[in-house]
């Protein structure tokens, strides 16, 4: 005999939490090997900033584990850092499988921590935290089994479900409200999108197209955007099948345009994933084979799912505090000060100041002192007849820091110091995330960073040149580095 569910469908979400499990282990997959495949030579030994020297800086200086959470606190080897991804992406299969949940979101969890807690600046972006929240908030919907099977998926806890959507809410509000509230002049006449496609760090061929729209469509889309990420999170709460499907559909429109503009590595996956918990089980069951059928299922709750929720209550009251105090300007309270080396309580808010111009880094090397080669990189603008490479959800990490490092001053970003001496030095692993070394028969004898203008071309412009990008006003970005031309010649 067929039971009738207690609770009508349109206010289940057993499907929706099974399937938001499901396709968070694949944007962890992601994560675990894009960053698996730039860990050494970001991290190991030989590494642009060493995991184990930061350590060894650490402890002498009186840190302790707690204050940076990771497993390579006691072994920062190259071996160990390997380990470290491969045990994390495990872990993730794991979870796209259904396979252990539970553990298998713990051990991602602290896998992704450990690269977090101690991989700065290379591992300082918003979405890597975000990732980490989304991990630990979703312990709360997965279930105490071996195999989590939809058929017998159970319907999580409505705290749970609240923690989930509560961080889409402030992931998508903030990202309004910091634009307005920086004082930006860009975003409060709506012009930011004239600068956006082509000063953003690393865009799309097809941004090259759309930048050549009108303004007023520009203006317009930088109003939809805002109507958008101020009102689609207020339809998270209405206890209406039809408003939670609304703010989805929105916030995932939103996610995929910006994917066809921009790289930001897993980040729009993983805010599309965090709008599947929306979705009720009125609208999903019509995509389940009927031999899942959860009708014919009882409400098996697990035991973590059946306690009150007080450990995702605590959870939203924890982020509701630093979300209020920090986004109306009041101090966090600094009881809350041991929490921020997980890295799982934050706030959000990406471009909160639109940049209008775009400053470009190029490394170049020298043997000789007087022909200069630049090395080429994978991802971000180089040659200006080389299409704006597409690279989503790959996160290539070197190629943001130099966005950002042409942001500011190269005494801020000592890291580039490091990958200029790792250039001298010819050093393999650092080579690898790079695009072309012009220097395959022996490494430099002295590096230079140069620092240009960049900006797309117009359509005239392209059809006459063939070229992407143009670029002026030539700098030196940093002092040269490398041994004097004359020591080099005689073998001193």
């Amino acid at each position: 005999m067929i039971s009738t569910p207690a609770v009508s469908d349109d206010r289940r979400y057993r499907i929706s939490s099974w399937l938001f499990l499901r396709v968070l282990g694949v944007v962890l997959l992601i994560a675990f090997v894009s960053l698996g495949v730039q860990a050494l030579g970001l991290f190991g030994a030989n590494g642009v900033v060493p995991i184990s020297i930061f350590v060894e800086s650490a402890k002498g200086a009186g840190h302790g584990f707690w204050q940076h959470p990771s497993a390579l606190w006691w072994s920062a080897s190259d071996p160990m850092i390997a380990s470290v991804w491969i045990v994390g992406a495990v872990a993730a299969f794991a979870l796209m499988l259904g396979l252990v949940p539970k553990l298998a979101l713990a051990m991602a969890w602290f896998a992704y921590l450990s690269f977090v807690s101690l991989g700065w600046p290379f591992m300082s972006f918003q979405w890597d935290t975000l990732l980490l929240e989304a991990t630990f908030t979703a312990f709360f919907i997965s279930p105490w089994r071996p195999w989590d099977r939809l058929r017998t998926h159970p319907e999580p806890h409505p705290v749970a479900r609240w923690a989930l959507w509560w961080l889409l809410f402030r992931l998508v509000f903030r990202s309004a409200y910091v634009k307005l509230a920086s004082g930006d002049g860009a975003w409060a006449d709506m012009s930011a999108l004239t600068f956006h496609y082509w000063t953003q760090p690393l865009p799309t061929a097809l941004a090259w197209y759309v930048n050549l729209l009108p303004d007023w469509f520009h203006a317009l889309c930088c109003l939809l955007m805002f109507v958008i990420e101020f009102g689609a999170p207020f339809l998270i709460w209405p206890p209406r099948a039809w408003a939670k499907r609304a703010a989805a559909t929105s916030i995932v429109g939103l996610m995929t345009l910006i994917v066809l503009t921009g790289n930001y590595g897993f980040f729009n996956l993983l805010t599309i994933a965090l709008c599947i918990p929306l979705l009720d089980d009125r609208l999903l069951r019509r995509f389940v084979p009927d031999r899942f059928d959860l009708r014919t299922e009882s409400d098996d709750r697990s035991k973590w799912n059946t306690w009150p929720g007080v450990a995702p209550a605590l959870v939203i009251a924890l982020t509701a505090t630093i979300f209020f105090t920090g986004t109306f300007g009041q101090r966090t309270p600094a009881w809350l000060g041991p929490l921020y080396p997980f890295g799982t309580f934050n706030n959000y808010g990406l471009f909160a100041v639109m940049t209008t111009e775009r400053p470009e880094i190029e490394l170049e090397g020298t043997l000789d002192g007087e022909t200069w080669k630049p090395y080429g990189f994978r991802y971000k603008p180089g040659a200006l007849d080389r299409a704006p490479v597409w690279n989503t959800p790959h996160q290539p990490r070197l190629d943001w820091q130099m966005w950002f490092a042409a942001l500011g001053d190269f005494r801020r970003n000592q890291w580039l110091g490091n990958l200029m001496t790792r250039l001298l030095q010819g050093e393999p692993s650092v080579l690898e995330l790079l695009g072309d070394n012009p220097f395959e028969g022996e490494p430099p004898v002295q590096m230079r960073a140069v620092i240009y203008r960049y900006g797309f071309t117009t359509r005239e412009q392209r059809k006459a040149t063939r070229n992407w990008w143009t670029r002026r006003d030539r700098l030196l970005y940093a002092p040269i580095l490398g041994v004097p031309i004359e020591a080099a010649s005689t073998g001193e």
